[in-house]
């Protein structure tokens, strides 16, 4: 993918997500079924990394089952981290830290304060939900997991949308209404719309199974379970659990 077409497609989701970060709040005040698939890993986590984490809805959840632990959330957009501390602030007995990153780009990891990479500093396991199909790139995606693969002591959680089901084609939209062309983007990427009368684009690329075991391995990590959850089918998502490879 050329450089400018790449920053146009991160600078699409950027807008998308300034524009309309309260709305999207409030689409995601509930807990999909998946949080319930996932929890076993994050909960005995005492460092927990958010990678995406918008609202903080993952926090929510993981606190009203009890966990309490020391809580870094990342996120590009300014209102979301706005909302996401505001909320957080009725957590008692937590202190959550959230920092604005954009994790489509390279140098993300910059913000993490990691004590020169001291194995105590690096958080138990990380969450990157709803974050992958975002990024765009499959070398970018590639770089992004072998990031978090040299940060991660434990799991890395991630989900990725599965907007090819007949019922969601409907929010595909044709390149040329973010002034692009087909043959700048690389197969599997798409424009959708979001919201009433399809007001906002966000670019997303599909990543099944297949590919995300490619993502895996090409970043060296070992992808130690799949599952499908939430939406009405139960299968709008696709969770991926992946540990660092052996040959670390």
């Amino acid at each position: 993918m050329e450089p400018k077409t790449r920053a146009a497609l991160i600078e699409l989701n950027r807008a998308f997500y300034t524009r309309f970060a309260r709305e999207f709040a409030q689409t995601r005040q509930s807990w999909p079924p998946g949080f319930r698939s996932i929890l076993p890993y994050l909960q005995p986590a005492f460092n927990l990394l958010d990678l995406g984490c918008g609202n903080a809805r993952l926090l929510h959840f993981l606190y009203a089952q009890g966990w309490r632990g020391h809580y870094t959330g990342l996120d590009g957009s300014a209102e979301l981290l706005a909302l996401a501390e505001g909320s957080a602030q009725h957590l008692a007995g937590l202190q959550p830290r959230f920092v604005r990153a954009d994790l489509a780009e390279e140098d993300w990891g910059a913000c993490l304060d990691l004590h020169g990479g001291h194995e105590a500093a690096r958080p138990d396991a990380v969450a990157a939900l709803a974050v992958l199909h975002h990024i765009p790139g499959a070398r970018q995606r590639a770089g992004f997991l072998a990031q978090v693969a040299g940060i991660a002591k434990g799991v890395l959680v991630v989900s990725t949308w599965q907007f090819l089901a007949p019922r969601l084609r409907t929010h595909i939209l044709p390149w040329q209404a973010a002034g692009l062309s087909p043959e700048a983007v690389e197969p599997g990427d798409y424009l959708l719309s979001w919201g009433q009368g399809a007001a906002g684009q966000r670019y997303c690329a599909f990543i099944g199974e297949e590919a995300l075991a490619v993502l895996a391995a090409s970043a060296g990590m070992q992808l130690i379970e799949t599952f499908y959850a939430d939406g009405h089918e139960g299968n709008l998502n696709l969770y991926g659990v992946l540990r660092r490879g052996s040959r670390e």
